[in-house]
Order: C-alpha cells, then structure tokens, then sequence
C-alpha cells in the first residue's frame, strides 16, 4: 500500500517557521535526536480535503496568511501552495545539519549544499569563498543587472585633433552647408577629390560629399579614405554625407598630397597595430601584389587584380594528383562546408575589367599554399557583363573548383588534388627516379637472361609478361605516342558505338509504336462495326435557285445553331436537328473542322441520317456553316434519335482514339526519317574508319 501524501503545512499548532531564503534556518532548540526525519508512514497525516486547507473551528495563522492568499498582479494561490509542497518535501529528504548557537539578529547567508573543499596544505593562503549570484539579492538596496558589455567606440581623428568648442562649431556650420559634391559608384575618385579642393578654395571650410553604394556600406571606411586622400578630417556624419574640414594646415595638406605617395606607403609608416591574423593577413596580401585603396568594406584592403600582369612568362596549369583513395569530386556537404567557411574570410582580390587572368592566376596559386579558398570581389559596373567568362577562365588557369559565383563574389577552392610548389616538384622527382630504377632493373634482368641462355642452353624465345618492358610498349602505343590519326580513329569509334545505340533504341521505339498503332487500328474499327450509316432516299425534293438563295439567307441570319463538337456526328446531334425543324424549316449546324474534305462529308452524312436537304456549306470567321432544309414533305418521325449511330459516349471515345492514332502515325513517320539519317551517318563514320585504319 503506498504511503499517505505529505501534508501542506505542518501539524503542529505552532505557526511554521519562515522560508529558508529569507532569514536563514531557525536555530535548533529542540533535541537533536529528534532531527532525524520521521517515517512517512507514521508521521503522514491523511490528506485534506481540497475544498477546504484548514480543520474545521481554526483559523490560519496570520505568518502563514500571506504565503497562500492571493496577490494581485502575482501568482495564483495554487501556484503558492505547489511551491510550499515542493519546499517540505526537501525539508523532509535533507534534514538541516545542526548548528551552533548565534544571535538571533544577525543575518545568516544561504549556501547551496556543496562538497567540503580539499584540505588546505601548509603556507597556502586561504581562499575566499564564492557567494553564488543570487546572494546580492537579500540587500534591498543592492540590484544586480547583467547586460552585454559594448564595445567601446573608437574616437576619430577630428575628435582626437581638435578641441571640443571647435569641433561643436563646425558641427553647426555643417547644418547649413547645401553645395554637395556626389561621389559616383567608382568611390573617391581623383575628379571627386578635386571637386572638394575646389570648395575649400572659394573659402569654404567644410565640403560636404554624398557616397552611394558600394562604398555606403561601411561608412567608418569611406571616412578613412577621404581623410587620407583629402588630407582633411571629417568632422560629422548624417546618413550617407560627409564633412569634411580641410584643417589649419590645408596647403600643407594639398603639396603632401601633389607627391607621388601611394597610400599604401603612407599605411606602412604607421606604427603596427591590429591582432597578430590581421597583421598576418595584411603580409599575406602585400606579398601578392597592389592593394586596392578604393576597397568599400572593412580592411584588409584586397589585391587589385587589374594591376597585375596579364601575362606571366612560363606560366602553366599546376601539377595535380589526388592522394590514393580519395575522390576529387565535391559531396554536398563539402560543399556546404566550404562555403560557410568562405563567408568570414577576408577579401583576397578585386577583379574589374581585366580578362588576361595569367597574373590573377598566379597570385591565386600563391595564396593556395596557405589558404584553401580564394576570394575574389567583383568591381562595381562589371557585375552580370562577363562575371562567368571570368569564372571559367580562372577554373581553367587554375584548375581549382569554384564554388561560389553571384554577381558581387567568385569563389575558387583549390581542390583535394592541389599539391604546393614544392610538394609538386618533389613528387614528379620522385617518379622520375622510380622510373630510373625500374629501367636499371629492366637491364639487369635482361643480362640475367642473357647470361642462363649463354650457359644452360635455354630458348631464346623471351617473355615480356608482367615485365616492364611490356609497361613501355604499351605507354608507347596508347599513351604517349598517340598521333592526331590515332585520336581520330578513337573518336570515329566513339561516335561510331553512340549512332549504333541510339539506331537500336529509335528502332526499339518505333517497333512499339506500330504496335499502338495496330491495337489502336483494331479499337477503331470495333467502333465503327457498332453502326452503320443510313443509305439515301431515291425520292428527293427538288428545289429551284431561288429557294435555295433564300433558305441560304436565312440559315445565315439565324442566331440559333447546332453545335457539332469533337465527338462528330451521333444520335444526340441528329435528335437536336429534329427538334429545331421541330419550329423552323432551316437548321444551322456549326462545325469547327478544319480541311474541306472532312467538312463536305459531314454536310453529306448529316443530309443521310436526318432525310433533310443541304443547302449550302459557308465559310465564317473561325468555323464553318451546314445550312439543312427540312423539305415541303417533312414530318416528325416517331422516334428521333436513331438506333445505328454511336451514343454520345461512343463517339467520344471514337474521336479521342482518332487523336491519338493520328498523333502516334505523326510521331511514327518522324522516327522513320531519324533511323534513315542514322543509317546514313553510320554508313560514312564506318567508311571513314575503314579509310583512315592502317
């Protein structure tokens, strides 16, 4: 029998003591052999019914009051309760260790139960311990609040070089400044840069410039390549402008920058700063050629492609070999991988214009050695002209795989089969010495050879099975010695087995569909077993071209009309013309049949099966007309529908089978002239073959 549950409060009359966590655990008075904890089976009263937490004729405790009273904007009172169960049963599974008697005002803090520390050795100091976070809690007054640190931001070099109230003044200048010099997609270029020297020259202390994309995206950079390329210092920023203050020192600033200093030569005077992979990245960089200044992202600033060389005397396609048991293919995964691995690293190259790749080529080779991926940026203005020609180009120098290609970026991943320099030029000195040593060995065996027929009178027959001379005739007749007659005769014979397979398949395929042709022949003419067409009537009305003229007329000027779809003539079409002559003498039936020899034999049969006589057939817009006369003698038949045409489902499945025999006959004939002309291309590779075989 399982044991009764715990009780929410406590049977004893006294008022429970206070939570653990707001004034620390109740000094023991009580024995403590009493401490130990009770068997549930015996100390469990029953427990209390739901609709009422209290005995009868008591009243709770005003400490335990506002435990279980509900607070508003707080928690629900069965929440309360739940917490308070929770709290005695751990009072019950851990009883409280005594402890030594202190006062009863001081405070005690609340420590989780951890294990003892370690004895401390002889001289080490006492450490202090931890309070756990929520120790700040217990002081009102003390409120602990975790936020992210930020990042502190950087002065610029006008808040570092000039005073505050200066700085302030021009600030509010630049409020009123309207004349805007616009920076195009090209960046700060030298015409942009003249256009700002031109308003610090008619006595203008700021000149105010406009950036557009890409360069608007990093606007920290932009700042730096107008204070260095001005000489000024931008003094504020709002949205996508500039101010920019041409300083104290603005003649200074315009000889120095008259000089034929590059920017990078004025970054190298710079102390070093900036973590040891930046630093690393940078020399990486400098080694490959120029960087480019104009660069709208964060630094490092990329190599500028267009200004390597476009050719590279000896340049050629590196050396490759894929270790043994390793494919050279891309999995999906590899390929996902490297793409997440390409998205933090920094830009390698800028490429614009430039479409003899030898030079960007070679970098690229370089930067192989030491990173798996090249990242390659494209200029603004080339983007979606030959970006792909691009691509193919350096797959081709390179030989490496890209893996990305959009219309801002080009990445190349060097492949698993690339070996460095020198791991290349080992590799091919090392097969050339395998080959010395196999050719030594080569020579020793024929002595051998030589030398046991000389003394035991052996055959002279000599058997190149599985010896190396036989590697080198066949490298030598299929490998290396391939002449421009032998790569033909391979390809006649390639081209040779292709119009061989494709002749079997389209005679395959046209064996079947005379099949469906046949079966579809046999469908049809079940169908048209299942009736047969009425014979005419001798004793025919005659009518004069008078009447002919006016019955012709006024078939034309009916709005009324009969319908005649793809099912064709049937027993609804001949029942519906009766119960238009039902009212009127003249039927217009109209039929979207397109060849003049259908057209005539459906005026024919419906003339046939409905006794009528057939005025005329006219030409509309998109259809044609059959205008039938009912005849002077005419008179409702008994029965309207006839019993030899095909039913309304019958003639539908009649003309669908007619489609398609007449689609599959079409298709039929189309791959009859294909295996002609295959037989014909098959006939010359073969004589071609036969000619050039020696």
């Amino acid at each position: 029998m399982a044991p009764p549950p715990l009780p929410l409060f406590s049977p004893s009359p006294k008022p429970p003591p206070p939570p653990p966590w707001l004034h620390g655990p109740v000094p023991q008075t009580h024995n403590p052999a009493s401490a130990a904890p009770p068997n549930p089976a015996e100390a469990a009263p029953p427990k209390p019914r739901r609709h009422s937490l209290k005995p009868p004729g008591k009243t709770s405790s005003p400490a335990a009051k506002p435990l279980t009273a509900g607070v508003p904007g707080g928690r629900t009172r069965r929440a309360v309760l739940g917490i308070i169960r929770r709290v005695r049963s751990l009072e019950l599974s851990y009883p409280p260790s005594p402890i030594p008697t202190r006062n009863a005002d001081a405070a005690v803090p609340f420590h989780l139960p951890i294990d003892p520390p370690p004895p401390r050795e002889q001289g080490q100091e006492e450490e202090k311990p931890r309070a756990v976070p929520w120790a700040a809690a217990r002081d009102e007054d003390l409120k602990v609040a975790l936020r992210r640190e930020r990042k502190p931001r950087e002065p610029t070099r006008a808040e570092t070089e000039l005073t505050g109230d200066e700085l302030e003044r021009l600030r509010r200048w630049a409020r009123g400044v309207e004349r805007l010099v616009r920076a195009k997609k090209a960046g700060v270029t030298d015409e942009v840069v003249e256009e700002m020297r031109g308003e610090w020259a008619r006595g203008q202390e700021l000149a105010a410039v406009r950036l557009v994309e890409p360069l608007r995206r990093c606007m920290d950079r932009a700042r730096e390549i107008l204070e260095i390329k001005t000489g000024g210092l931008v003094v504020w920023t709002k949205g996508d402008i500039h101010f920019v203050y041409r300083g104290s020192n603005s003649l200074e600033n315009t000889k120095h920058q008259g000089n034929e200093q590059s920017i990078c030569d004025q970054k190298d005077e710079e102390p070093v700063k900036g973590t040891l992979y930046e630093r690393e990245v940078n020399r990486l960089l400098d080694s490959l050629g120029p960087r480019f200044v104009d660069w709208w992202w964060n630094t490092p600033l990329p190599v500028d492609a267009d200004l390597l060389p476009e050719f590279v005397p000896g340049f050629k396609t590196p050396f490759r070999q894929c270790p043994p048991g390793v494919r050279p293919t891309l999995a999906d995964e590899e390929l996902t991988y490297l793409r997440k691995l390409a998205r933090p690293l920094p830009t390698h190259f800028a490429l614009g214009r430039n479409t003899k790749l030898q030079g960007l080529a070679a970098a690229i080779l370089k930067l192989w050695e030491k990173s798996l991926i090249a990242k390659i940026a494209v200029k603004v203005g080339v983007q979606n002209t030959n970006n792909e020609q691009m691509a193919w180009n350096l797959k081709r120098l390179t030989g490496g795989t890209v893996i990305l290609r959009n219309k801002d970026f080009i990445i190349l991943y060097r492949g698993k089969d690339f070996l460095p320099g020198g791991v290349a030029r080992t590799v091919i000195q090392r097969e050339a010495q395998v080959h010395d040593e196999q050719v030594k060995e080569e020579e020793a065996r024929m002595k051998v050879v030589d030398s046991l027929q000389m003394v035991g009178g052996l055959s002279s027959e000599e058997s190149f099975v599985g010896t190396f001379r036989e590697y080198q005739d066949f490298q030598a007749n299929y490998v290396y010695e391939e002449t421009e007659n032998y790569k033909t005769i391979i390809e006649l014979e390639a081209e040779k087995h292709r119009l061989e397979k494709e002749l079997k398949d389209q005679e395959w395929k046209l064996f079947t569909l005379n099949k469906k042709i046949e079966r579809s022949n046999q469908v049809l003419a079940k169908l048209h077993s299942s009736w047969s067409p009425s014979e005419q009537s001798t004793d025919r009305e005659l009518l004069t071209q008078e009447e002919k003229v006016i019955f012709r007329k006024i078939g034309l000027k009916m709005d009324e009309r009969v319908l005649l779809g793809r099912r064709g003539i049937f027993d609804g079409v001949i029942e519906e013309i009766h119960q238009n002559w039902k009212h009127k003498e003249v039927v217009k039936v109209i039929t979207k049949q397109i060849q003049m020899r259908q057209i005539l034999y459906t005026a024919q049969l419906l003339e046939v099966e409905t006794g009528g006589i057939l005025i005329a057939v006219e030409k509309l817009a998109t259809s044609h007309a059959i205008i039938l006369y009912r005849g002077k003698n005419y008179r409702r038949p008994t029965k309207t529908s006839p019993i030899d045409l095909l039913t309304k489902r019958e003639a539908l499945r009649r003309s669908i089978e007619a489609q398609r025999r007449g689609s599959m006959k079409y298709f039929a004939r189309e791959r009859e002239k294909s295996i002609l002309e295959l037989k014909r291309r098959l006939r010359y590779v073969t004589r071609q073959i036969r000619y050039r075989t020696p």
